[in-house]
């Protein structure tokens, strides 16, 4: 089981271990806020106060032997940054930084982390995403300008088999796979169930409550219809 530490339990850092919790990844949740850590004891195993910038209180709970390391300290940066060259020191293969402002993204790459994240920017950019294409269900940013979209069938597109839409052809994109709702609603979250199709064939045809997951290039996926 893949084993992360997330050190700086604010709201994204609590956010992000309850996520991994429900992906079974096995968490050490730590902060220097008692108050914090018995919220995090609720949730994972191993949930510890103590100064992240203390390296030898870092190795007295494994922290040198975690897969992943997550430095989520948001206002303080003088210890997240600390936290990160020590996390660089004890060689943990993967160190990802949460950064407030640009300046302190640039300052993690330069020592090293292996990703940087800005949370706020990074939903800035989603929430323009979706209010300039509302059909816009998620999107998975895949690097050098590609990404997977989910998108709510276009108007355009709904009743009209693959072939006729040709989208490769029209629009330089591929459909990889349909999620399609099965009429019944699923009892945890309420939601509608969906089964998905798998690589689709040129004669399926497109409902209208489908969501497409396409996969391109941002410039193609940016011609796709938008209602």
């Amino acid at each position: 089981m893949q084993k992360v530490a997330v050190i700086g339990l604010g709201r994204f850092g609590m956010a992000l271990t309850r996520q991994l919790v429900a992906s079974r990844v096995q968490v050490i949740a730590i902060d220097s806020d008692p108050e914090l850590v018995d919220v995090a004891k609720e949730l994972v195993d191993v949930a510890v106060e103590l100064d992240s910038t203390d390296e030898r209180a870092l190795r007295s709970q494994g922290i040198d032997k975690v897969d992943a390391l997550v430095v989520a300290i948001g206002e303080n940066f003088e210890a997240a940054l600390l936290t990160a060259v020590i996390a660089k020191k004890m060689e943990i293969p993967n160190i990802i930084c949460r950064a407030t402002t640009s300046f302190h993204a640039q300052i993690f790459r330069q020592i090293g982390a292996d990703d940087v994240i800005q949370p706020e920017e990074e939903t800035g950019r989603e929430l323009g995403r979706r209010l300039s294409n509302p059909i816009l269900e998620d999107l998975i940013d895949l690097g050098e300008g590609f990404a997977l979209i989910e998108m709510h069938a276009p108007v355009a597109f709904r009743h009209k088999t693959l072939r006729e839409l040709n989208l490769r052809a029209k629009f330089g994109v591929n459909l990889v796979a349909i999620r399609r709702p099965t009429g019944n609603t699923d009892a945890t979250s309420g939601e509608p169930e969906r089964r998905v199709i798998g690589v689709p064939q040129p004669d399926e045809v497109i409902h209208p409550n489908d969501v497409l997951m396409v996969i391109g290039s941002n410039a193609d996926l940016a011609k796709l219809p938008r209602e």
